[in-house]
């Protein structure tokens, strides 16, 4: 899959990215979406989601500190972004947690065409209708082949779906691709998740195909990270450093460090 040329293309076109997303990273995913090229927005009150993410390029659902109140601005701007043609990218952030949560993710998946559903394993399993364990928003265990899942999740959705770990995988349903670039400091870092779906709503603004923008914002936020690693060995720096990392990214280094694999599901 040739990604080359859409980290320029995003830091040209500056898409603003319209966040419903959670308190506790909401200023890492601001500033993450700056440093990677696209305009952030946290707009959250039901009574201007509509009209915000009618002057945005993509919208980034996160339900990791949800509220009803917060799930019906998720709709109400879910669907001003559907009837614009506009990505929809969902980070189902503890879904299977909570009871709130799941039913927060069927409301949304019911009510929204979503583009991109961006989770952990268990996240992806359970909303898969699987067998999964998490702990608060961690992914324990999960029970099956979640790569399985995952087809089947992005089948019934006709999402991309996209389930992080230490090998990334995104799937349309009938493509399957494999992002191995990363680095293990990013899981002592809170919020490396919602970071990534917020890149995955930058590269879905100025890329029509949602599975290559999927594994475009991997890469290119995992190439950064293995940038970081090599001047950092602890969290807090490793933090700074990714921000930095990712400013400075550019095509030709994302080209030569790229790691991807890509193969044709069988029906």
């Amino acid at each position: 899959m040739e990604i080359g040329g859409l980290l320029e293309k995003l830091r040209e076109e500056k898409p603003l990215v319209h966040h419903i997303t959670n308190m506790v990273t909401m200023s890492e995913c601001a500033n993450v979406t700056l440093v990677a090229g696209g305009l952030p927005i946290m707009a959250h009150a039901p009574q201007e989601v509509a009209e915000m993410v009618s002057h945005a390029g993509a919208l980034v659902l996160n339900i990791g500190t949800l509220t009803p109140a917060q799930v019906d601005a998720m709709v109400l701007a879910g669907r001003r972004a559907n009837e614009l043609g506009l990505p929809v990218v969902l980070d189902p952030v503890g879904a299977g947690a909570t009871s709130l949560r799941s039913e927060a993710v069927k409301r949304l998946l019911k009510e929204i065409k979503i583009s991109i559903i961006k989770g952990n394993e268990a996240e992806i399993a359970i909303m898969a209708g699987g067998a999964a364990e998490i702990k608060g928003v961690e992914s324990i265990n999960v029970s099956g082949d979640v790569v399985e899942l995952a087809v089947s999740l992005a089948r019934d959705t006709n999402a991309v779906v996209a389930v992080t770990g230490a090998v990334d995988r995104v799937t349309d349903g009938e493509r399957m691709v494999e992002v191995a670039n990363g680095n293990a400091l990013m899981a002592t870092v809170v919020g490396t998740g919602c970071m990534t779906a917020s890149v995955m709503g930058c590269f879905a603004a100025v890329e029509k195909d949602t599975l290559k923008a999927a594994v475009a914002a991997l890469v290119t936020f995992n190439v950064a990270a293995e940038l970081a690693a090599r001047n950092s060995d602890a969290p807090a720096s490793f933090k700074s450093q990714l921000f930095d990392e990712l400013y400075r990214l550019d095509e030709q280094t994302i080209r030569s460090r790229q790691n991807i694999k890509e193969r044709m599901i069988n029906q």
